[in-house]
């Protein structure tokens, strides 16, 4: 089975958003019961979210670690994953309706165009079908990472066809 999918990464039973063991250490356990933000060295978790209160749910993903560097993405194209936010998961909360974000470290390893791709999808889909609780099954989550995997393409339409037909075909 795959053990990673751009900045997604399983660790023990968990997948975890971003590198817990680097200097700032910040990464986003997807748990059961739903997202944990967390510190390096802390033992509680800095926000703890219930999937339940999650209406929409996107992960921004800087292909490599030099392009989080604040000021990086002035000047860059909209839209492109740079400087502060680059490595993030944004959203929707309910109760009360208001936008969360909460940024996470890059691996020292560069992701590839066709994992961040799949995984954006991933996020896409899953906030479609009402279904971003599947994130914390860590066996669901495994069996896609592991149809994923593969992706290497920079082609987002083939990419989001791949993630939709691994998604029904899962069960989200």
């Amino acid at each position: 089975m795959a053990q990673q999918l751009g900045p997604l990464e399983l660790i023990g039973d968990r997948w975890v958003i971003g590198d817990p063991t680097r200097k700032a250490g910040l990464s986003i356990v997807l748990a059961p019961e739903g997202l944990e933000h967390r510190r390096r060295g802390e033992a509680a978790p800095v926000v703890a979210i219930e999937w339940s209160q999650l209406v929409e749910l996107k992960v921004r993903a800087a292909y490599r670690r030099w392009q989080t560097v604040p000021g990086v993405g002035f000047g860059a194209p909209p839209g492109a994953d740079m400087g502060r936010d680059g490595c993030s998961l944004h959203g929707i909360l309910r109760r009360p309706y208001e936008p969360w974000s909460a940024r996470y470290t890059h691996h020292e390893r560069r992701y590839t165009g066709g994992h961040v791709i799949v995984l954006k999808a991933l996020f896409d889909q899953l906030t479609e079908a009402k279904a971003l609780d599947r994130l914390g099954d860590p066996e669901w989550l495994g069996a896609a990472v592991a149809k994923l995997s593969s992706y290497t393409s920079w082609y987002a339409p083939k990419g989001n066809r791949l993630v939709k037909e691994t998604v029904q075909s899962l069960g989200a």
